[in-house]
């Protein structure tokens, strides 16, 4: 028998709860492992997770303190809140240790790196962006050559500037990684590089792998995040790519449709294995990279064995819940959206207005990424959007004088161009209910918030049992 030490599935809880403060799950000798298909609940039922290499390896540098702060990939990674953090689960850490987990470190927890932290109080204060929004800080200049310059900083906490801007950030999931075809919001860790096979279609533009990608940004998350003194090892590199790589979470019960595989549906994590992607995929505006197939909008099929639901007066609660989902794939793959005012697709294309729908940007099957880089501005860091917990940022463009105000840059802080500006990557949507709140800044607290942005946004009528029916969709993803 085994020397590896498994644990059961009742001690599951108690476990998940230590990995969200990653210093205990670092020092904890008791276990080794989490079995597949373990899941975590959140408010729309419960999602789970499947690792390629048959279970979770709690031994994987992801869960080790390789920096100096005590920190490790789990503290903002956590396998209990869709492989992010939430702010449920960050004030559980809180309240658990007063502020002194290592999740609660200046350099990009707290809402600005000189604040005082001396007591538990001073420290709530400090992470409030942490505890309301599970936003991290990220501090990032303006380039030198810049198209633009800042004029004015207006940041409640008294820090940001030229030098460094505070810009605040959810930390992106480490699963489902298969689908991605971009690495952070802002997509700095995308290399570009000549003479690859990941290019868009018609263009010189070509990307390095997405494994090497990863690579980096363990990397630089470990010297930054974790303020470590050294770099990974590639032996250290390689452990935390393949372990990422190798996770697949989706929802798997929900709440008033019950198991999202019964009866011939394909939600939960393992159907993910199978399902096809590469780069540029069904791609929204070129057509299939690989096959040369023209767009299909129809991206969404996990539901298409529910089609047989027809609830009325006398259904069960389950047939209704199952009826509703699929009415919402459906909207997802069919309600129409005048796309318009969006930079990164009206402007690119010079086109006023695409028709489109949620699978638009959404065109990956049945993951809902976008199957090449294409950073867009749907408005999330407008200056109308902004409330008073955020910083606002005038930036002016050297050459027009044109000004602009925006709480987040966004991609423009990577390429220094006035056209990037408040540019963000879209997220994969598996598991999407295990990690609020959403958008890059976490201002939309839950899945009702994000339909109702969209449909206000592109002025789509939704109809109230509509926006349910996505929301129903959305939840068991």
């Amino acid at each position: 028998m085994s020397s590896k030490k498994i644990i059961k599935l009742q001690a599951i809880p108690a476990l998940l709860m230590m990995l969200a403060a990653p210093a205990s799950a670092a020092d904890s000798s008791s276990v080794d492992r989490l079995p597949n298909m373990f899941g975590a609940v959140n408010s729309h039922g419960k999602d789970a997770t499947y690792s390629t290499a048959g279970f979770i390896d709690l031994n994987n540098p992801f869960f080790k303190s390789l920096g100096e702060n005590g920190r490790s990939c789990a503290s903002c990674h956590a396998p209990t809140q869709g492989w992010t953090i939430s702010p449920k689960g960050v004030q559980e850490v809180f309240e658990k240790t007063q502020g002194l987990d290592p999740l609660f470190r200046l350099v990009d927890g707290a809402n600005s790196p000189i604040a005082d932290v001396s007591t538990a109080e001073q420290r709530r204060n400090a992470y409030s962006m942490l505890l309301n929004k599970a936003n991290i800080r990220v501090g990032i200049g303006i380039p030198a050559d810049a198209e633009f310059e800042l004029i004015e900083a207006d940041d409640p906490y008294g820090f940001a500037s030229e030098i460094e801007l505070s810009l605040f950030r959810r930390p992106m999931p480490t699963t489902n990684l298969k689908f991605l075809s971009t690495v952070m919001w802002d997509g700095r860790e995308t290399t570009l590089i000549p003479d690859s096979s990941d290019c868009i279609r018609g263009t010189s533009t070509c990307f390095s792998p997405v494994s090497f990608d990863l690579s980096t940004q363990a990397n630089h998350a470990t010297l930054g995040h974790a303020e470590a003194l050294r770099e990974l090892t590639d032996d250290e590199r390689k452990a935390i790519v393949s372990f990422e790589s190798g996770l697949f979470t989706a929802q798997i019960q929900h709440n008033d449709a019950g198991n999202l595989t019964a009866m011939g549906a394909r939600g939960g994590p393992e159907a993910l294995l199978k399902q096809d992607y590469y780069f540029g995929i069904n791609d929204t505006l070129a057509g299939d990279y690989l096959t040369g197939a023209a767009f299909n909008p129809k991206i969404m099929s996990l539901y298409d064995s529910w089609s047989s639901f027809k609830p009325n007066k006398s259904s069960d609660s389950v047939t209704n819940a199952r009826a509703a989902i699929v009415r919402g794939q459906a909207l997802f793959n069919t309600k129409p959206i005048q796309i318009s005012g969006v930079k990164g697709i009206n402007d690119d294309f010079n086109i006023d207005v695409l028709p489109g729908t949620c699978t638009t940007c959404h065109n990956t099957p049945n993951s809902g990424n976008h199957s090449t880089p294409m950073p867009l501005d749907i408005g999330i860091a407008d200056a109308s959007r902004r409330t008073p917990d955020m910083p606002l940022y005038t930036l002016r463009n050297k050459t027009t004088g044109e000004t602009i105000q925006t709480t987040d840059p966004g991609r423009a802080l990577i390429t220094g161009k006035w056209r990037d500006i408040g540019r963000f990557k879209g997220a994969i949507l598996r598991s999407v209910a295990s990690r609020p709140p959403y958008f890059h800044d976490g201002s939309a607290p839950d899945l009702p918030a994000v339909v109702e942005f969209y449909n206000t946004r592109f002025n789509i009528g939704l109809t109230d049992d509509e926006k349910a029916d996505l929301v129903a969709f959305l939840a068991a993803l």
